[in-house]
């Protein structure tokens, strides 16, 4: 069920992405963020506000470890993606996330001594060389030509928080209920966007953006699916597999992206999709299946 959640987590992300790249003209980064979060703390809070109370005391208690949390997961991540794809390509915005994975498996393994198999290290690269594939339209002249700009350093930050969250959660309180995590990390998150949201506003002309109802639909999506459900669905897979193993999922990105390019766009599937993809399910199949092969046959004995 873990590995079910972490699937449909990142097809959420395809679709952020997607979305966050189409409206850049439409909406302030900072903004899109705030009006994400805050519409999926509204939604939220009918079923969430009863576990609030109850844990009360627990979220008070373990403040600190949660605060920071929501800074780097909820406040920083998508707020810096926002800021990114503004001025980079949906090319090096895909890349530069694609060594999430990397990023995590380092810092488990140099600052919590967590153990990686061969076959998980090599689950790794087999799906990075996928991403590869697929990201440079099988040319390696695309590789080489590969430069770094201002959009690009923004998605590096958010790469880093999002490794940084990710490798975090294993300090999330065991005790605390997963909703009442979930909604106390928007609530934070939001207090942390609400002063940054009009800071930008200063410097931005509002008159030049119109709420239509694209945009609402949009937010709506942004609200329901990569925020609600892909979180809850990653803290609660990450607590069962770990930072390392989860993390490997995001390798599925550009999977997805190609796939709903094909059936929403028309885009026709190319020779290297293919090869991407099967590279990057041979990944996975090294890092997570025999894993649980392994396990299951664990268990019968």
């Amino acid at each position: 069920m873990a590995y079910f959640l972490l699937v449909l987590t990142v097809l959420f992300w395809a679709g952020n992405f997607v979305l966050a790249r189409s409206l850049v003209d439409l909406l302030p980064p900072v903004s899109m963020a705030s009006m994400r979060w805050s519409l999926a703390f509204i939604l939220l809070l009918p079923f969430v506000y009863p576990r609030l109370w109850r844990d009360r005391k627990l979220l008070v208690k373990h403040w600190k470890i949660i605060t920071l949390l929501s800074l780097f997961g909820v406040a920083a991540f998508n707020t810096t993606v926002y800021l990114g794809v503004q001025h980079t390509t949906a090319t090096n915005a895909t890349l530069l996330q694609s060594s999430i994975p990397i990023l995590v498996l380092i810092l488990s393994v140099i600052f919590f001594s967590e153990k990686i198999s061969i076959k998980q290290l090599l689950g790794v690269c087999f799906s990075f060389v996928g991403v590869l594939v697929i990201i440079a339209k099988g040319q390696l002249d695309m590789l080489l030509a590969f430069s770094l700009n201002t959009g690009d350093l923004w998605i590096l930050i958010a790469v880093s928080c999002w490794t940084i969250y990710s490798v975090l959660l294993r300090y999330k309180p065991a005790q605390l209920d997963g909703l009442s995590f979930l909604g106390a990390s928007i609530f934070i998150g939001n207090l942390i966007l609400y002063p940054l949201v009009y800071w930008e506003l200063q410097y931005v002309d509002i008159n030049s953006f119109q709420v239509t109802w694209q945009i609402s639909s949009a937010v709506m999506y942004l609200a329901i699916f990569p925020s609600l459900l892909a979180y809850f669905f990653w803290n609660r897979a990450v607590a069962e597999v770990g930072a390392a193993r989860a993390s490997l999922f995001i390798h599925l990105l550009p999977v997805f992206g190609a796939l709903l390019a094909t059936l929403l766009l028309g885009e026709a599937m190319q020779i290297f999709h293919l090869i991407g993809i099967i590279l990057i399910f041979i990944g996975i199949y090294l890092a997570i299946i025999t894993d649980i092969l392994r396990r299951s046959k664990l268990r019968n004995l």
